[in-house]
């Protein structure tokens, strides 16, 4: 199990620096927005934030979901692994499996008033760039690991398609939300197999309708599916107000200490 989870770190460190590096150089060559916000006062939190969380999942849930994976194959357990379906299918079911289930955490974290308090320090950036993909509650990235690790053992997903979804998971949330935006051309055809900025910017709305939509990270189809689309923000792609408005103190909503506090905070008086 050792060498599995070491080397899914390794992969995944890679992978997340490299996408990190790409959309930054993306961002300063090419912003969509003009951000009000210095970059170095919202990043140094944003990144810290990273830093708390990798050692909360490492010192609390070491193996992940990886390890449920190891132990899934070792025991021949989950629904999958009871088909006689080649490792490549179950693999790739696995993998929308894992996609839908992210896409649902979400829409939950929305919907539930507890949930909402723990995923408010995400809205509450009041600018949207490619570290706002990194801007969870280490509460939000624990439970997402334990809803992970049920989903890799109910259904026996192999250890390739949870790397690979965890690599493509961090990948796509630095993706969606960076602030850029595609070629006009590009965006009507990516939108229509995965989320794109524009698409996932609504999410971001001060408009609590537009908060409540445009939920999946990755693959677009599931707010089609399951209706929860919208398909442009009421203010226009430029004029799309960024945040929560019960959060406009710049120092509560960029401070380390500030963002920790937030879900524990009475939602009453913020």
């Amino acid at each position: 199990m050792g060498v599995g989870v070491a080397a899914e770190v390794w992969i995944r460190l890679g992978c997340f620096l490299g996408v990190l590096l790409l959309m930054l150089l993306w961002e300063w060559r090419r912003p969509k927005r003009h951000n009000k916000i210095k970059r170095s006062q919202r990043w140094r939190s944003n990144l810290s934030l990273v830093v708390v969380n990798t050692l909360a999942l490492r010192i609390l849930i070491p193996a992940g979901a990886v390890g449920a994976a190891l132990w899934s194959a070792d025991n021949n357990f989950g629904l999958l692994r009871q088909t006689d379906w080649p490792v490549w299918v179950i693999g790739i079911i696995g993998l929308i499996l894992l996609d839908i289930a992210i896409y649902w955490q979400h829409r939950l974290f929305h919907m539930i008033p507890l949930l909402w308090r723990i995923h408010r320090v995400h809205h509450a950036d009041p600018e949207f760039d490619t570290t706002t993909g990194l801007r969870f509650h280490p509460l939000e990235i624990l439970l997402s690991m334990l809803i992970k690790i049920g989903v890799v053992l109910a259904f026996g997903i192999p250890l390739w398609a949870v790397i690979t979804f965890e690599v493509v998971l961090n990948a796509t949330s630095l993706f969606t939300h960076g602030n850029v935006a595609l070629p006009r051309p590009w965006e009507a055809p990516v939108r229509a197999l995965i989320v794109t900025q524009e698409m996932h910017r609504i999410h971001h709305s001060q408009r609590k309708e537009e908060t409540n939509s445009n939920y999946g990270f990755n693959l677009s189809v599931w707010d089609r599916v399951f209706r929860s689309y919208t398909r442009e923000s009421k203010d226009g792609s430029d004029g799309i107000r960024i945040g929560l408005k019960q959060y406009q103190d710049v120092t509560e909503t960029t401070g380390l200490k500030g963002m920790l506090t937030i879900p524990f905070r009475d939602p009453k008086t913020d």
